[in-house]
């Protein structure tokens, strides 16, 4: 057959990619195994249902036709006005794109933001998709790394010291997946001034702005000149318990998101009616949130109170999300091997840290999205098998 376009083949380089336990755990799962399945950030309960019932009415009423390129007007005012209270910053809806999903709302900010050949920042520890997402856009990318020691703080100055004369953006998340980190306005302020100062896009993915825990969430859009140079990529997958129905969207300056409605012309076509008035009556009556924010509160301190005294285990970041991050090189710096070894000792299954961008090797992420009861029995499992590699190792 003829040969198929670099640009999709080379989205993900051949070889591991750090999620072989995941799916070797999760084929095993569905085949009957009893593994507690802590390695997915998919929630463990029903999105809303009132959010259900809002989508049902849209479909017998006769809203399954095309709807307008940006997004139907209701659904573009409920996310300009959750991105105001996202930002901290005053948004119409002409600022706003409706995506599907967050996913695809950073691949436009992507193809928006950088040419082929150009080059963009990723501070890890990063969520999978984003290096790809870049290599799909044909744009060369630097990571720079936020270290565990800093809390997964990313430094200013060493994301300086990764520019090129080919760099246009800078791509953040916070609150932070794989790590549960929220970034400061200290360490915010440091990039904003990078951004200002080399005239550069900064990309920043919010999606778990509603999970930021007890550290209050600080988007770099607020910040003095950073409105007309940031994207603000969500979701309403975390927030609102939505993962499935795939709506996200991107926030950016007007002009900017009016020249982007072409994108969507020549690839979602727009979304479908009944999913967008289901997302509306979401968005207006916020269903879920307050719930879905308490609940992983709550697990994260059920969590880390069940693991507390474990010896040689670090907790890092872990602040918001639904992530708990846990330092294991004490014990194995190999994480990969880790989290091998502990799925077939105690049938609990998590993600290698590597998995995400070196900076966060030697470290397992903890995902909280299982009932408390299950994730205490995890927290049980873990401290017997991190005395048995003690043992083991010795």
């Amino acid at each position: 057959m003829p040969t198929p376009s670099s640009r999709v083949s080379g989205i993900t380089p051949s070889g591991k990619d750090g999620w072989e336990v995941h799916f070797e755990a999760m084929t095993r799962h569905q085949a009957g195994e009893p593994i507690i399945m802590l390695s997915v950030g998919d929630h463990d309960f029903h999105t809303p249902a009132e959010t259900v019932e809002a989508c049902v009415r849209a479909v017998r009423a006769g809203h399954h036709h095309y709807t307008q390129l940006p997004g139907i007007p209701r659904l573009r005012a409920a996310m300009a006005k959750a991105t105001s209270a996202c930002t901290g910053v005053e948004t119409s809806p002409a600022q706003i794109l409706s995506t599907p999903g967050g996913q695809a709302a950073l691949f436009a900010s992507a193809l928006a933001t950088c040419d082929a050949g150009d080059h963009a920042i990723i501070v890890a520890p990063f969520y999978a998709t984003y290096p790809p997402t870049f290599r799909a856009a044909q744009v060369d990318i630097s990571i720079v790394d936020a270290h565990a020691e800093d809390g997964f703080q990313p430094q200013a100055a060493a994301i300086e010291a990764a520019i090129t004369p080919r760099t246009r953006a800078i791509l953040i998340n916070t609150p932070n997946n794989p790590t549960g980190a929220v970034y400061t306005h200290e360490t915010l302020e440091g990039i904003a001034d990078v951004c200002r100062r080399h005239d550069l896009w900064l990309i920043s993915d919010e999606v778990y702005w509603t999970i930021a825990g007890a550290r209050k969430h600080v988007s770099p859009r607020s910040l003095p000149g950073m409105d007309e140079r940031t994207l603000v990529v969500n979701s309403m997958s975390k927030s609102h318990g939505m993962t499935g129905w795939r709506i996200g969207w991107l926030t950016g300056p007007e002009d900017f998101v009016t020249m982007l409605i072409s994108l969507n012309l020549v690839s979602t076509y727009g979304l479908p009616d009944f999913i967008s008035r289901a997302a509306v009556d979401a968005l207006e009556n916020g269903h879920g949130v307050a719930d879905i924010a308490e609940r992983y509160a709550k697990r994260r301190t059920v969590f880390l109170d069940a693991i507390r005294g474990m010896n040689d285990v670090t907790v890092r970041g872990s602040e918001g999300g639904m992530y708990v991050m846990l330092d294991v090189s004490a014990l194995e710096p190999d994480c990969e091997a880790f989290a091998w070894a502990l799925l077939e000792a105690e049938k609990v299954a998590v993600m290698p840290g590597g998995s995400f961008g070196d900076a966060a090797k030697g470290h397992i992420r903890i995902s909280l999205c299982q009932p408390d009861e299950v994730l205490r029995e995890a927290a049980t499992r873990l401290k017997r098998f991190v005395g048995s590699y003690k043992r083991d190792a010795a």
